[in-house]
């Protein structure tokens, strides 16, 4: 019911937003018009109405609503959520020349290389599977971006950019920006007072976000004249650019440049490394699943060599398996936000300009007409009766439609691809078990805000038997 000034808000779970939009469809549909405090806001619950919308009305629906924790805490860097214009396009511009399709294809050498990088690491520690797994998908990005080579563990702008996202991703949420829009005295209550605490955590991760932005950005300056993948890096590249243009467009393109590169990072860490680790406890939650994926491997790799991307055609099995890593939990149940640059009407519904548009990707993922038990792991879903995998991609909704879609999908998905079969090759995946040798039950956990990713839990990681230390040697030297 929604109340005078407050609209729906208290109707709404504030850790999991999606949980109650997707109750809201089966009580109302795939359209959903709610309030939340002075904000209209449509929640669009099937992928068939968010097609109509984003991407045969793009032009309308393209636009990013105000978010008042933007600013206050550093995020402007992200260009994910500038609003639809001409900086939008220069970002989207510069990011799209480094990841467009062809582009990316040059960076599997190094996505397999990193991937084999990842299995040593897992071999040698385990217990740190998650930062292993931050370190990989941060890689990639980053030798492309700045032309920066992470360490194999510990990685000091690796870190950088988890401090970032820590407080970050509990915040930039619609919900809690519209909070913040109708209450913006809450950044100036002293220090002393209750409630200063949003103020406190704003200026933490300002700094985060600045660290985040600048510091390998100044890597890439003071090292455009090394040379570690046979060409320019992202940055290096628009900075040379750059020089030959005139003093009053430098400011602009540089602080485009800047956005382009952050996104790029950010990106990369976060869906590769939350969709690996709902890959893991897939695996150690649905052993038959493991067990059939590596016969697969085994049947069509073969033991004596690691898979390559000249194998993926001809691993539907795996393939499913990725797809369904992809819908079981979506990183970003909610998509980030759009919003309406002019008024539209759709099925009779009037939806003024201005309106908060919210793409429900967790309840198309959790469709049970279209996806029957969907709360389990069952990759067979995306298979048909020929052993050929269907039509069905959940990529397709799980990156976001229209023209806000993630522009860096390709690449994310050769690396989530290449760590998922390098892994299922070579280690095996089971529950962790006490001194007493007795199973550890536990309770899968996942983060709120604006993500939705397993947390570390309890699981065991070693080699599959045919992976000796002889074998580990040889992936050190690749890698």
């Amino acid at each position: 019911m929604s109340l005078p000034l407050i609209g729906n808000i208290l109707s709404i779970d504030a850790q999991e937003p999606w949980s109650t939009y997707t109750q809201w469809h089966a009580a109302y549909g795939e359209l959903v018009f709610t309030r939340i405090l002075d904000q209209k806001v449509v929640v669009i619950n099937s992928q068939h109405v968010a097609q109509a919308l984003m991407d045969k009305r793009s032009r309308i629906y393209s636009d990013r609503p105000y978010l008042a924790t933007l600013e206050p805490f550093g995020w402007l860097v992200n260009f994910a959520f500038t609003g639809y214009g001409d900086e939008w396009r220069l970002c989207r511009r510069l990011f799209h020349q480094s990841f467009r399709p062809d582009s990316a294809l040059k960076f599997r050498p190094m996505q397999m290389r990193r991937a084999r990088e990842m299995i040593v690491n897992l071999i040698d520690d385990p217990q740190h599977y998650h930062s292993h797994f931050a370190t990989f998908s941060s890689s990639v990005a980053m030798s492309v971006v700045y032309d920066y080579q992470p360490s194999a563990r510990d990685d000091p702008l690796i870190r950088v950019v988890e401090n970032a996202l820590d407080i970050a991703l509990q915040v930039l949420t619609p919900e809690r920006a519209i909070l913040l829009k109708a209450f913006p005295f809450l950044l100036k209550l002293p220090d002393w007072c209750w409630g200063s605490s949003i103020k406190r955590d704003a200026r933490i991760s300002t700094n985060h976000a600045n660290e985040m932005t600048d510091i390998p950005f100044r890597y890439a300056q003071q090292h455009m004249g090394e040379n570690f993948l046979g060409q320019l890096s992202m940055v290096a590249e628009n900075l040379q650019r750059m020089e030959k243009q005139d003093e009053a467009s430098k400011p602009m393109f540089e602080t485009a440049l800047k956005k382009a590169a952050t996104t790029a990072i950010l990106g990369s860490y976060e869906t590769t490394t939350s969709t690996l680790m709902a890959f893991v406890l897939a695996m150690v939650s649905y052993p038959d699943v493991q067990r059939r994926a590596q016969m697969e491997i085994d049947s069509v790799v073969g033991r004596d060599r690691l898979p390559t991307f000249e194998d993926r055609a001809s691993l539907p099995y795996v393939e499913s398996v990725l797809r369904e890593a992809l819908r079981w939990h979506p990183i970003l149940p909610l998509g980030v936000p759009h919003a309406t640059s002019s008024d539209d009407m759709y099925e009779g519904y009037f939806i003024p300009k201005g309106t908060t548009v919210i793409c429900n990707t967790w309840a198309i993922s959790r469709d049970e007409k279209r996806y029957p038990n969907a709360s389990n792991f069952m990759p067979e879903r995306f298979i048909d009766v020929n052993g050929a995998l269907t039509d069905d991609d959940p990529a397709g909704y799980v990156f976001g439609l229209g023209r806000r879609g993630c522009p860096g999908r390709y690449a994310a998905d050769a690396s989530v691809w290449s760590a998922i079969v390098t892994m299922l090759a070579t280690v095996y995946f089971s529950p962790a078990k006490d001194d007493q040798g007795k199973v550890i039950d536990f309770t899968p956990q996942f983060t709120t805000g604006l993500t939705h990713s397993v947390l570390v839990f309890p699981c065991n990681i070693s080699p599959r038997s045919h992976v000796h230390s002889g074998l580990v040697d040889i992936f050190r030297t690749e890698a």
